[in-house]
């Protein structure tokens, strides 16, 4: 605590170089660590569920979010090719 205090009454915080806007907590970057950290989160409180309340094994729902990753993927696939085949016309 004394040495925050110090930190701050001596202003050696001026010293410090600031951080760049790209690593600034409104920035994408940041933003989508903080998307990723949410999404980990519903993914662990989803296999909770799944093992917890609805008594699936562990391995099947492992495989309920393999399945959900690789229909996902086909459908973003699918999308992207649809989206890429109108402006090559």
């Amino acid at each position: 605590k004394a040495a925050f205090i110090n930190f701050i009454s001596d202003e050696e915080w001026k010293s410090i170089e600031p951080v760049s806007s790209w690593f600034g907590p409104s920035s994408f970057l940041m933003s989508s660590m903080s998307a990723l950290f949410k999404l980990s989160m519903w993914i662990r409180h989803g296999h909770g569920y799944l093992t917890e309340n609805l008594g699936i094994p562990v391995w099947g729902s492992y495989a309920v979010f393999g399945l959900t990753t690789l229909f996902l993927g086909m459908v973003l696939g699918l999308v992207s090719e649809v989206l890429g085949a109108d402006c090559d016309l």
